[in-house]
């Protein structure tokens, strides 16, 4: 396993922002770590990286206790903070080379991240001069350094623009192919379009830790939004097969959900036409993550 956390708690005095926490993360594998503000994500980070100690349970990475073998775990780790922390009078090659000289890596190296961050074109600029996305992206060249084995990513497209957050998304995909990557981010399409698998998090326990597929799909209810030309009684809607729940959201349009994996679409134009009705509009609604996210981090 690349990440193995078991049994972890950590308290502030007398909150606990960590209550018996357990996972593993397996090798190659891109996991997306949600959860509210407050939830315990960026403790949980934080002892991952040696910064801090949990209080009770352990934690190893690549095999390494995060408590007794501090040094292999952080040669092993490449780690972006929430607040990435810059030299902003250093010039961008300058930065990466006094990396380099604490990570005791090649200067080659510089040349090798610049290139797969996408730095070139602000390699020869003052960090100080660069926009919000090109400082993520010093952050990660940083992180990558050392060339580790897992990366471990605290929001890092916080503030971002659409654009430079697409950028830094596809970055760390691309990254990931040959990398474990651990990352926590309140962006759920970020982890739609990035994470394999989904850990939910909500006051210090886990509550959700599925394949990101699995986790959509058990969520899902069939759900159609249809608007008639007439009132319709929900009696005689819930007369339709499979239906589970109806629901008359304003005037003639109504939601109706269905236990099912089978397009009901069909069948309520048959219902529509056996009852002298006409469909005047008809939609396909799923929940998506931000939805499921909602629900599970208010329970």
């Amino acid at each position: 396993m690349s990440i193995e956390v078991k049994n972890i708690t950590k308290s502030y005095g007398s909150q606990k922002a960590l209550d018996n926490v357990s996972f593993s993360v397996k090798n190659g594998e891109i996991v997306g770590f949600l959860g509210p503000n407050g939830a315990g994500k960026s403790t949980l980070m934080k002892i991952l990286t040696t910064y801090i100690t949990s209080d009770e349970g352990s934690a190893s990475v690549n095999g390494n206790d995060v408590e007794t073998h501090q040094k292999q775990v952080q040669k092993s780790v490449g780690y972006l903070p929430e607040h990435n922390p810059l030299y902003l009078d250093l010039y961008v090659r300058e930065y990466l080379g006094f990396n380099a000289d604490v990570y005791k890596v090649d200067k080659s190296r510089i040349e090798e991240v610049i290139q797969l961050t996408g730095l070139t074109p602000e390699a020869n600029k003052k960090i100080g001069q660069l926009s919000k996305g090109y400082r993520q992206r010093v952050g990660l060249a940083t992180a990558l350094l050392h060339n580790p084995e897992v990366l471990i990513l605290d929001e890092p497209t916080t503030g971002l623009d659409p654009n430079q957050l697409v950028e830094i998304r596809d970055l760390i995909k691309n990254i990931g192919k040959d990398k474990t990557v651990f990352l926590s981010t309140h962006i759920m399409q970020e982890v739609e379009a990035i994470c394999d698998r989904v850990i939910i998090i909500n006051n210090g326990k886990i509550v959700t830790d599925k394949k990101l597929n699995t986790l959509v799909k058990e969520q899902q209810e069939q759900t159609i939004e249809v608007e008639f030309d007439k009132v319709v009684d929900a009696t005689i809607l819930n007369t339709i097969p499979n239906i589970k729940t109806t629901k008359n959201s304003h005037d003639f349009i109504w939601e109706l959900t269905f236990e099912t994996e089978s397009d009901m679409r069909p069948i309520v134009f048959d219902f529509a036409h056996d009852n002298g009705l006409k469909i005047l509009q008809l939609n396909l609604k799923n929940k998506n993550l931000e939805q499921i996210f909602r629900e599970q981090t208010k329970k």
